[in-house]
């Protein structure tokens, strides 16, 4: 069925991130014309996450897209879209979007010159690279950076997966980059750190004993931190005038 807006959707990179958000804008109506993968591991990814869709070249992929997604690290990101923008792959009126958290749309700017629509956005979560992913999208946040005459487009599209977008300013891309690593590395270093403590004394299962530990402590962290998390329902109950017991209960011990 056509839908208004329907875009032919290329996606350069089959890492965790790019088949993701690939599977979230194709069941949002968009239809998806090719990913590019080099690895057998990646190949794999992309038919297990988007069966049946061709494997392409770069420069083809981005000749036959009206929406690139560039999933690549970040490392990778401003030779990439330099180097197409040297072989004059790079259309008017074509939207790229990178997932680079460090990154505004300042890094877009071989792309911009030829005309391109150049949109920053990375979605707030640790993937997997499998279909968990996307049940994941819809309670969380993106950061979008882009010009101001394009930024409902950025927002739509985050809309569309299913997620909440965030406005980051083009400055402030290096610290928000550097608060989602911080977050990401040190909720691994502690989880690896308790979980071992715990084997060593036994506990084989000892990643499922502190999931509901985990979660609920980094809830109520974000909460006193007056960053609700998406199960924090105190606001819900204030909006209607509903108020409960004032119940912290006991704290959760935390590395």
């Amino acid at each position: 069925m056509e839908r208004s807006g329907r875009l032919g959707l290329g996606i350069v990179g089959a890492g965790k991130v790019g088949p993701t958000l690939g599977a979230a804008l194709a069941g949002a109506g968009h239809a998806i014309v090719g990913i590019s993968a080099v690895s057998e591991a990646s190949r794999e990814r992309a038919e297990a996450m988007l069966p049946g869709v061709p494997i392409l070249d770069v420069p083809v992929l981005v000749e036959r897209s009206e929406l690139v997604i560039l999933a690549v690290p970040d490392e990778e990101l401003p030779a990439l879209v330099a180097g197409l923008a040297a072989t004059g792959s790079w259309q008017p009126g074509q939207i790229v979007l990178h997932t680079a958290p460090g990154y505004g749309v300042g890094v877009l700017a071989p792309a911009m010159a030829a005309g391109a629509i150049p949109l920053a956005v990375h979605p707030a979560l640790e993937f997997t690279g499998t279909s968990l992913d996307l049940a994941r999208l819809a309670e969380s946040y993106f950061a979008v950076t882009a010009p101001a005459p394009v930024l409902p487009i950025a927002q739509a599209l985050v809309v569309e997966m299913g997620g909440e977008p965030v406005v980051v300013a083009e400055g402030d891309r290096a610290a928000y980059a550097e608060a989602i690593a911080t977050a990401t590395s040190f909720s691994r270093a502690i989880v690896e750190q308790a979980t071992g403590i715990l084997r060593d004394i036994g506990v084989d299962n000892a990643g499922p004993f502190l999931s509901s530990l985990v979660r609920s402590a980094v809830d109520n962290a974000l909460t006193r931190s007056s960053a609700p998390s998406p199960l924090d329902t105190s606001a819900v109950l204030d909006e209607f005038g509903i108020r409960g017991d004032d119940d912290e209960g006991p704290a959760a011990p935390r590395a």
